[in-house]
């Protein structure tokens, strides 16, 4: 079919490019494709959903640490305190850059990319999800694994018969001679 002589033109392509194809430990250059369908089963929202839910048990365990500190003497509250305090100012940091960093990731890199790729969403939704654009890349990636592996098993045989050749001709043409046994020698 046309997808098969794709992939395998660009097979070719690619191992002459990454020169570790036709070789047993030959890397596959694109992502694998069960990393491509968790990639498509993932939400924008969860992340916003499971950060909202991460400031609330910050505060919640903020509340809470305010509440010992109430209770406690002065002499048995330092080292819990201390610690309290830094483990919360790093946990609100950490939010922080995970807010930022998802935001970017969903507007920058995300939006970018399906732009880039002409994906359009579909009827009644803004965006396109990553569901529509993962699940179109897994199954590319899935069938050209498939190809993939194919054509590195034939470039690996290709190889060895190669190697078989030369070695034949090797044999074929002796590095040293063997003389004839002389009758007249020694009984």
């Amino acid at each position: 079919t046309i997808a098969e002589a794709f992939c395998h033109i660009l097979f070719r392509i690619i191992s002459e490019i990454l020169m570790s194809a036709g070789k047993e430990q030959c890397l596959f250059p694109l992502p694998e494709p069960q990393d491509l369908f968790q990639a498509s089963q993932m939400k924008f929202e969860d992340f916003q959903k499971d950060l909202r839910k991460l400031k609330k048990d910050l505060k919640a365990c903020e509340v809470e640490a305010g509440k010992v500190y109430q209770v406690s003497s002065k002499e048995h509250m330092q080292p819990f305190k201390e610690n309290m305090e830094q483990f919360i100012i790093q946990g609100k940091f950490q939010r922080d850059v995970l807010k930022h960093n998802s935001g970017e990731t969903h507007k920058s890199s995300f939006l970018e990319t399906t732009a880039y790729f002409f994906m359009k969403p579909k009827l009644g939704e803004k965006e396109v999800s990553p569901n529509a654009f993962f699940s179109i890349w897994h199954e590319f990636s899935s069938d050209f694994k498939d190809f993939w592996k194919k054509e590195n098993k034939l470039l690996l045989q290709e190889r060895v018969k190669e190697a078989e050749e030369v070695c034949r001709q090797k044999k074929g043409k002796s590095l040293y001679k063997i003389k004839p046994r002389h009758d007249s020698g020694i009984v």
